[in-house]
């Protein structure tokens, strides 16, 4: 006998069905984290009052910029210390993972920067001519280089040529101009802002700083871009910066390349393997590695067939990139990095992403509107936290850490002296014992640069060497290259 089922019967099964679909997908809203797992309630719905969350968030990858896995390494010296200057200790650390410029600031990349600072401070030329590199960094008593101070930073030749010229200082403002562009840029794909470059002046130019705080808006917003975007959305990019001085380390070794499991196979001296500076391979066997001074006046080789093809600098990638794909880690030009200078530093600082040049801040509030305060070129201004802010913290108790427990007169008084301010004979420069008799040219100007360049011997190229110069001057043969930091984790 054929049995046929009723409408009934198969109505409460595609019920039992349905009920049994909505659960998972009640389940899975909650363990899917489309719910909250601690309340229930579900994110990113204005019925809810508009909490909002990603948990698929994925940091982009700025312009220029290489991954740079995190891990840990031995830094510091790996060849003998010939200068006798025992300044890099090897003592193992670890850096979290972070993001690097593929080459070096080139030429071109600056004059971008200086067409913007000129078109947008008309009418504060004095920003424009504060960023200038010093091109009469080129001359020397005794040699012909007016070509080059000439021609090095503007001609188009010379387009993907590292600039230099270039100190600590205008180094970082160019990080922080990068930062602003790159950011705005995104903003305007995303529909947040209408690009209208006639309406930036100094004073209302996007800045990322005062965009976050509600302290930038567009002329000519449209209604789709009157929202704006918050820091925490993860629209916007981190800043770009000078890498410390273990990243840039960590970074020129590209270990990636030499280990297996955890297992280091073998020590690098250079940003790569071998202890030679001769590419080893077959194809380019012979070939130079990287642009320096090869011995004695030898500065290019013989032609027709120089042994790096450049007398002084040359193309940011002109030779083969190091594991990680960054170029020219080691020659062409030294590389600025964050750290203040001590010869000690091996014995200070911490064992986690190491770094000496902590200068804490905050931002100044605006008084009538309770707002961050914007300067006349539409900048935030910052302030360094006070003694009695930082009176009941345990991580740090003074705002200004570049001295910090370095060995010199600060470091040597009393913790009730030095957080009290009654301190009398202390200094920011170290080893002294007053203002009137010096003896270091170490202060907490003194930058670390890192690398070699086109007038160094192999001996420089080695990462684990340290060199230092005030962050106000500037030299032919020292350039830098962006960072940036990462947030959360990365994936491919």
């Amino acid at each position: 006998m054929k049995i046929t089922p009723s409408k009934n019967y198969i109505l409460v099964i595609l019920l039992a069905v349905a009920a049994s679909l909505t659960s998972c997908n009640k389940m899975k809203s909650v363990f899917g984290e489309k719910r909250s797992s601690a309340t229930g309630w579900a994110y990113n719905t204005p019925e809810n009052g508009g909490f909002e969350y990603d948990g698929n968030y994925s940091q982009p990858v700025g312009p220029g910029l290489i991954h740079i896995p995190g891990g840990t390494f031995v830094m510091g010296r790996t060849m003998e210390d010939v200068m006798k200057q025992n300044n890099n200790t090897p003592r193992r650390v670890t850096v979290s993972s972070f993001y690097l410029d593929e080459t070096e600031v080139r030429n071109i990349d600056y004059l971008e920067y200086l067409h913007w600072l000129y078109r947008v401070y008309a009418d504060k030329k004095s920003e424009y001519t504060k960023a200038l590199p010093d091109t009469l960094v080129w001359r020397s008593a005794l040699a012909y280089n007016e070509p080059l101070v000439r021609n090095y930073l503007r001609f188009k030749a010379y387009a993907n040529y590292p600039v230099v010229g270039v100190n600590w200082e205008q180094a970082n403002n160019y990080c922080q101009w990068r930062t602003d562009r790159v950011n705005e840029k995104i903003l305007i794909d995303n529909g947040y802002l209408e690009y209208t470059p006639d309406e930036q002046t100094s004073s209302n130019h996007f800045n990322t700083d005062a965009y976050i705080n509600g302290q930038y808006k567009s002329g000519s917003q449209t209604e789709k871009s009157k929202k704006s975007s918050k820091w925490n959305d993860g629209l916007l990019l981190p800043n770009y910066r000078l890498p410390t001085e273990a990243e840039w380390e960590y970074a020129a070794y590209g270990l990636v390349g030499n280990t297996s499991e955890e297992r280091i196979s073998h020590q690098r001296v250079f940003p790569w393997d071998g202890a030679w500076v001769r590419n080893p391979d077959q194809k380019h066997r012979g070939k130079f590695l990287a642009n320096f001074v090869r011995g004695k006046g030898d500065y290019m080789g013989i032609a027709p067939n120089p042994n790096d093809g450049g007398v002084q600098t040359v193309d940011v990638k002109s030779f083969w990139a190091n594991d990680f794909g960054l170029f020219c880690m080691a020659g062409n030009v030294n590389e600025w990095v964050a750290d203040v200078y001590r010869q000690t530093s091996a014995e200070e600082v911490n064992e986690v992403n190491p770094f000496r040049g902590n200068v804490f801040k905050k931002f100044v509030i605006d008084t009538l509107t309770g707002r961050p305060l914007k300067d006349s070129l539409g900048r935030i201004v910052y302030t360094t936290q006070t003694k009695e802010e930082l009176a009941a913290r345990k991580n740090y108790r003074t705002a200004d850490n570049r001295n910090y427990n370095d060995g010199d007169l600060k470091s040597r008084i009393s913790d009730d002296d030095r957080w009290t301010g009654q301190d009398k004979k202390g200094s920011s420069d170290m080893y002294y014992k007053d203002k009137n008799n010096m003896t270091t040219l170490v202060s907490d100007i003194s930058r670390v640069y890192k690398g070699g360049s086109w007038k160094d011997r192999v001996y420089w190229l080695s990462p684990g060497t340290r060199r230092f110069l005030n962050q106000k001057e500037s030299t032919d043969d020292i350039g830098f290259r962006c960072a940036m930091s990462q947030v959360g984790t990365y994936k491919k």
